[in-house]
């Protein structure tokens, strides 16, 4: 009895998890990305610090033209999709070792989803 009780705790707890992933809200991300801002720019084309964040969802890790990676981001061979980018933005370094980025991250699941839900916006 008490292994099925935990096996259902832990269950909700993983669809609780997914449910705040997928349903990020792209108003909020927006918010939470003024911590990006500082480096990344939303717009297509402008780089800063960090390469632009303009259609990231889908794209290929140290692609964007004219920035200058790491060798360690473009060694990483990443395609930022969801999965992909709630991963690095939990720990950067953690996922890509070397990475030139020296943001820590962003702890709370909820910010992460809302975030990718903003980064899907800007296409």
């Amino acid at each position: 009895m008490k292994g099925s009780i935990f096996a259902a705790v832990a269950l909700a707890g993983v669809t609780l998890s997914f449910s705040a992933y997928a349903g990020g809200d792209a108003a909020a991300g927006k918010s939470v990305f003024n911590k990006c801002a500082i480096c990344h720019s939303p717009a297509p084309g402008k780089n800063g610090v960090g390469p632009t964040l303009f259609g990231v969802v889908g794209r290929k890790s140290a692609s964007v033209d004219g920035f200058s990676y790491s060798d360690a981001m473009k060694a990483a061979n990443k395609t930022w999709d969801e999965a992909t980018l709630d991963a690095y933005l939990t720990d950067p370094k953690a996922m890509v070792p070397g990475t030139k980025m020296v943001f820590p991250g962003l702890p709370k699941p909820e910010d992460r989803a809302n975030v990718i839900a903003y980064l899907e916006t800007l296409k």
